[in-house]
């Protein structure tokens, strides 16, 4: 681009030096923020991290009104105050407690799984906790929206004051790429929450140095901010917390008479798995903890008793070590262990009591297991899946980690990397009767032959859960026979656990990866959060004096809102199907949510540089690589390098955005109200959010249909384009 001289910005509210300086500045703060509240509260309130876009429309929502009251006054108290109040909340450990039991409370709803047993079961008590838990979700939300309203006026009390407007959005767009790796670089680095309030704080503070407001008020609410700051990172009875890219990990010693002694490892604030020493010499030594009758047949030796001589073993979802502590008992050579969490590697290497992680025998791959499945050639006589379950969702997703885990095409790719004779052992937290049918059906199918279910219970050997075993069931029932104490314990356990399969469980595939939802319909919990932002929308309108034109005459109005919806849903939907390729790895996300981004910032080159292009064959390839991308099987891809396979899948989910850009930068550039533009456009983000829950009904490869028919409408209501060659660049820029 040519030069542009970037002045500085006066009014009442604001003194900004440097008007891009400010932009850039704001839209780091902005988007850093944002994640910040997808992170931290769907980690300590941890029913936000199902329904995870809620915290995302809240950002939004604020933002947005942000933008329609930016000529109103600009006070960063209004944003400090609800994040100290926030902050307060979470350092008093009785309203913790309280809100931290807000999942508790909502999963009294029994048709989404939530990681945690419900707080009652009393069909009498159920109204008054499930009222309870949404008014404490209200009162959350609210405080999120009211954070980001001054920051919004900021954006748009900039946008609508700078004569360039293709500069100043990209300037916007190259603000939140930066705060998105800036977010995504402290979680790589395991830093805690208060280093991102830290962060925050120091954004902030330029804020509050260039607004007119009392500045005494502003840095003592920011010196108390930063204090209670400090309380984010505990974790009461935790011996250490690890923050790792994709959750919290809490260390906790357990002595139990009972169970042993073992080093439990929470995932945000919940059990997720122990470290167990189930060595000759310490099982020997401890009869009345570990049964002898149990000894060699924990969870974890099993997979490797069902197969004459397992030379090799594949392990997915390898955890701490337990899983591969089984393996090497039993004397198997070569042995993969495939865990996604870093952090949990780390724990197995350093604290395990068994030391598997030290042996020369066991291969690490820190990787997701989809695509692991994808890239390697290697074969195995025993594939175990071990406990591999999820307490969290991707950041911008309806997904859960470990979805695509369980696919009817994952279980294909799995049972390709089978050797001869091979036998495939999948252990499942079952903690609904459907999902072990589900399990059971996707098995059978790819299989051919039912397998072999029973359930293992929780003791001192394990946490227990229902074990699946398949493969070479001819091989498996040789070892059976050689082996009278298994036989008899799988009897055993099936005759005291049994489970009736009705085989009418609709099963995942990759386009409906939803494996903790009975059936494809939206849960009751969406329906009542999205009633919650509806009445949250109407209270923060009236409390912050938005007047927002919807009219439907208003067709600039609906053409910004129908592109924000279309933008985000195609984001969802990119990531959805990245995942699948790449892996539904942090890293992924971020580098997907990044190559939007800079499509945007070629976008506004390309209508820079031609400023006269007809928007129709656009449109035309718009909707046309939308619709591409619903015949196009990203999946075919997965046998290429990674790298290649990058660059491949990246460009194909991220064309789209290119000419979206295109669209939005042209049709933004003439606009006569830049903030309302871009208030409407977050309202349609906002609502596409929202919409986000109908691919449990229609699955996320048919959600761009959806996204082509918001492009449509976009272009029905495009506004008149006949000066856009006018806002060309001024000829100087610093």
């Amino acid at each position: 681009m040519k030069n542009i001289t970037s002045t500085s910005f006066h009014d009442s509210d604001l003194n900004i030096p440097n008007q891009t300086l400010g932009m850039f500045l704001v839209s780091v703060l902005s988007l850093f923020l944002e994640l910040l509240f997808i992170r931290w509260i769907g980690t300590e309130i941890r029913i936000f991290a199902y329904p995870q876009n809620t915290i995302l429309v809240a950002c939004f929502l604020g933002i947005g009104l942000g933008m329609f009251t930016s000529s109103k006054p600009i006070k960063i108290k209004q944003s400090l105050m609800p994040i100290v109040f926030l902050l307060a909340l979470m350092a008093i450990p009785i309203t913790r407690s309280v809100l931290g039991s807000i999942s508790q409370m909502l999963s009294v709803l029994s048709d989404l799984v939530i990681w945690s047993k419900a707080i009652t079961s009393d069909p009498a008590v159920t109204p008054v906790f499930l009222i309870m838990g949404l008014a404490l979700t209200y009162s959350v939300l609210i405080l999120i929206v009211d954070v980001f309203v001054p920051i919004g006026r900021i954006l748009g009390r900039l946008m609508n004051t700078n004569s360039n407007p293709i500069w100043i959005y990209s300037v916007n767009i190259l603000g939140s790429l930066i705060g998105t790796w800036l977010f995504v670089t402290l979680s790589f680095f395991s830093q805690p929450p208060f280093a991102w309030f830290l962060v925050t704080g120091i954004l902030l503070a330029v804020f509050i140095v260039w607004t007119n407001d009392d500045k005494r008020i502003n840095f003592a609410l920011l010196f108390i901010f930063v204090i209670l700051a400090g309380f984010s990172n505990q974790s009461p009875g935790s011996t250490n917390t690890v923050w790792s890219p994709y959750q919290k990990l809490d260390l906790q010693e357990n002595v139990n008479k009972t169970a042993g002694n073992y080093i439990v490892i929470n995932v945000n604030n919940v059990g997720y798995q122990a470290m167990i020493n189930l060595s000759n010499q310490n099982v020997s030594s401890n009869p009345k903890i570990y049964p002898p009758e149990r000894k060699g047949l924990s969870q974890y030796d099993i997979p490797y008793l069902l197969h004459p001589n397992p030379t090799s073993a594949l392990l997915v979802g390898a955890g701490s070590g337990n899983d591969a502590a089984g393996a090497l008992r039993n004397n198997v050579k070569n042995v993969t262990a495939v865990e996604i969490d870093p952090a949990i590697i780390e724990f197995g290497k350093n604290l395990h009591p068994e030391q598997p992680y030290s042996s020369p025998n066991v291969k690490i791959v820190n990787d997701d297991a989809r695509s692991f499945f994808s890239t390697t050639q290697d074969k195995y006589d025993v594939i175990s899946f071990g406990l591999l379950d999820s307490h969290t969702t991707t950041a911008m997703t309806n997904a859960r980690l470990d979805h695509y885990v369980y696919t009817k095409e994952s279980i294909v790719q799995a049972k390709s990397k089978l050797a001869d004779g091979g036998v495939m052992v999948l252990t499942f937290e079952a903690q609904k009767p459907y999902i072990s049918d589900r399990i059971e059906k996707v098995l059978e199918e790819v299989f051919h032959q039912p397998p072999i279910v029973f359930t293992i219970p929780n003791s001192a050997y394990g946490w227990g859960g229902v074990m699946f075993i398949t493969g070479d069931l001819q091989n498996v029932q040789k070892q059976l026979d050689h082996n009278p104490r298994l036989a008899v314990y799988i009897k055993q356990q099936q005759e005291a656990y049994p489970i009736v399969f009705s085989r009418t469980t609709k099963i995942t595939t990759d386009d409906w990866p939803y494996i903790y939802l009975e059936s494809p319909k939206i849960p009751t919990l969406y329906f009542l959060f999205i009633g919650l932002m509806v009445i949250i929308f109407i209270r923060s309108s009236r409390r912050w004096q938005a007047r927002i034109d919807v009219s439907f005459t208003n067709s600039t109005f609906w053409h910004f809102f129908f592109l924000g919806s279309a933008f985000l849903l195609l984001e969802v939907q990119n990531i959805s199907k990245a995942s699948v390729v790449l892996g539904n790895t942090w890293q992924v996300n971020a580098v997907i949510i990044s190559g939007v981004l800079s499509m945007a910032l070629l976008a506004n080159w390309i209508a820079y540089k031609f400023p006269r292009l007809p928007l129709a064959p656009v449109y035309f390839l718009l909707i046309g690589t939308a619709l591409g991308l619903y015949f196009t099987d990203l999946a075919r891809f997965g046998f290429l390098p990674y790298a290649t396979k990058a660059v491949i899948v990246g460009a194909l989910t991220s064309l789209p955005m290119l000419f979206s850009g295109i669209v939005f930068i042209r049709s933004f550039a003439v606009a006569p109200d830049k903030s309302n533009a871009l208030g409407a456009n977050l309202l349609g983000a906002l609502a596409g959010a929202l919409l986000q829950s109908i691919t449990f009904i229609t699955g996320i490869k048919a959600l761009l249909l959806i996204v082509a028919g918001f492009y449509l409408l976009s272009l029905i209501t495009k506004p008149k384009l006949n000066q856009f060659h006018d806002q060309a660049l001024p000829d100087k820029v610093t």
